[in-house]
């Protein structure tokens, strides 16, 4: 087949974040755009006879994509592509095949929760051979590679379909198109006691899980419904769409508001879950209460021992810095280390290749174990079901049985969506300024121990991230966490999390937002959110 080298201009430098490269779809569709970044990772990562896995969430312009990015990588010398039936994999399953094929890498096409559709947004990131996120040096060399890149390689014939299993030769090139569900599917009948999930189904336990129309509708038809015997239509929104039924794809309380408002309802089910674009994120629910995803990590903590495949224990327990304390005081129950790291699942690689964490959580609804190197949704799904399955008890029975015994974490997330990028980088720069005159200070009866720029530095290999995000931790156990993400498209968005601890022997019934009243009032004043932003409230509270 015919290689051609055509010429092209440097794309913008813009530094793939935890989940890669995101862009609208309109500018990752220009000519030459995505093939001149796909170019750059090649540059970056020299895949000269590597096997690779390719899977994505099926969103708009998926397909376009992958064959793209196929004719590229035979252009480029790769022996191997293995691909998911027309192109699908959630992200945890295409970190397990990288794992269990030990392929050199793979390439994850998808923008997480983010909308669909030809208006929507798309993403494309590397993993390594650990099967998780590539790390800051590997990203920093497609930067570098994508800031002088002046070609890309490209074979001219178009690329085969990926709708029939088995392998085709492209070029020098092997695509193998593998089932998508199938491997992922039996790594979780490893972990779990589904027979115990089963007979707990069996005697009439309810459940309802929303796939919100993205990639996990396959997987959790086959693992809840085939292979667990929940009945027909306990999965909702099963087919993916490329624009997600017109949806958000995000797990939470504002976009899967059908589900919750279902489980709080008077005909709720026993237990309520969904997931995100790509697989890699939960809700959790039960009859009447919403698990926020920092007290589902501690929960799954204490009670990991009762699953199968962590039933020796767990060596330790990450979270990252916006994620509440309550996993910690699980760690020091159970006498093992917990770790505070960056938000991004890549800063969790080190820490279980090396044995030192087996769990891991993110506020913003990821967790996920050593199984995979990727925050993994389904397997949440399964974990608590598990756990429910053997303490034969309800989500809210386990919930306020964990808060009677650790105390609880009143906890929510406020953003503010879409603010300009020069208005957030001041509030920032202010708050960072201000730092070291914040401790003392009082208002609406909260007092600063501490103020903090929030910096990292790696057990394992030494390396240091700093600029995460700032800590304000007020005295009686409270704390707010602000950062800027860089998940969307569009402005900047900022994050503002506050938690307040109860302890064991004080009430645990107050609504989330009533509790914090006092820190959501004082942060406010402090960093001055409405003069640099302009909102008098948030976009969403979750």
């Amino acid at each position: 087949m015919t290689i051609q080298t055509i010429p092209t201009a440097p794309i913008d430098g813009q530094k793939p974040g935890t989940s890669g490269l995101r862009k609208k779809v309109s500018v990752f569709a220009t000519p030459g755009y995505l093939e001149t970044y796909t170019q750059a990772i090649f540059d970056a990562v020299s895949p000269e006879g590597a096997v690779l896995v390719m899977g994505g969430d099926g969103r708009y312009f998926n397909r376009e994509a992958m064959a793209t990015i196929l004719r590229i990588a035979a252009a480029n010398g790769v022996a191997r592509v293995i691909v998911g039936q027309n192109g699908i994999l959630s992200t945890p399953a295409a970190s397990h095949l990288i794992r269990k094929r030990k392929a050199n890498g793979g390439l994850i096409l998808s923008a997480s929760h983010n909308p669909g559709g030809p208006s929507g947004d798309f993403g494309l990131k590397y993993n390594i051979a650990n099967g998780g996120p590539a790390p800051e040096a590997v990203t920093d060399a497609i930067v570098a590679c994508a800031d002088r890149i002046d070609r890309y390689k490209i074979i001219a014939a178009d690329a085969p379909a990926l709708s029939n299993l088995g392998e085709v030769r492209f070029g020098d090139m092997v695509i193998e198109v593998v089932d998508p569900v199938s491997d992922y599917a039996t790594l979780m009948e490893e972990l779990f006691d589904f027979d115990a999930i089963r007979q707990m189904i069996a005697g009439a336990f309810t459940l309802r899980f929303d796939a919100m129309h993205a990639v996990t509708g396959p997987y959790a038809t086959e693992i809840f419904q085939q292979r667990l015997g929940a009945p027909s239509g306990s999965v909702i929104n099963a087919i993916p769409s490329e624009d997600f039924g017109g949806g958000h794809p995000d797990p939470n309380p504002v976009w899967a508001k059908p589900l919750y408002d279902l489980m709080l309802g008077s005909d709720a089910p026993d237990f309520g879950a969904a997931s995100d674009g790509d697989g890699d994120r939960n809700m959790i629910l039960g009859r009447g209460i919403y698990v926020t995803p920092s007290d589902s990590l501690a929960i799954l903590a204490a009670n990991a021992h009762l699953v199968p495949g962590y039933q020796i224990g767990i060596a330790g327990v990450a979270r990252s810095m916006p994620t509440s304390t309550a996993s910690d005081r699980v760690a020091d129950h159970l006498g093992v280390e917990a770790f505070q790291t960056p938000t991004g699942w890549k800063f969790f690689g080190n820490l279980l290749d090396a044995g030192r964490a087996t769990l891991c959580g993110e506020e913003s609804a990821g967790t996920g174990s050593d199984h995979v190197r990727e925050k993994d949704g389904l397997w949440a799904v399964l974990m608590w079901l598990n756990i429910l399955a053997v303490r034969k008890v309800s989500v809210a029975t386990l919930v306020k049985e964990h808060w009677a015994t650790f105390g609880r974490d009143y906890y929510s997330r406020h953003d503010y969506e879409g603010i300009a990028g020069d208005a957030a980088a001041e509030l920032m720069d202010a708050l960072k300024d201000n730092l070291s005159s914040l401790p003392g200070k009082s208002t609406h009866g909260m007092t600063v121990n501490a103020a903090e720029d929030f910096s990292y530095t790696d057990p394992i290999d030494g390396s240091v991230s700093t600029g995460q995000g700032i800590i304000l931790t007020f005295e009686g156990g409270a704390r707010a966490m602000l950062r800027l993400s860089g998940t969307g498209t569009e402005g900047a968005t900022l994050r503002v999390y506050l938690e307040q601890y109860a302890p064991p022997d004080t009430s645990h019934d107050l609504d989330a937002q009533t509790a914090l009243s006092n820190v959501i009032k004082a942060t406010s004043e402090l960093v001055q959110i409405e003069h640099f932003t302009k909102r008098k409230a948030p976009d969403v509270i979750t």
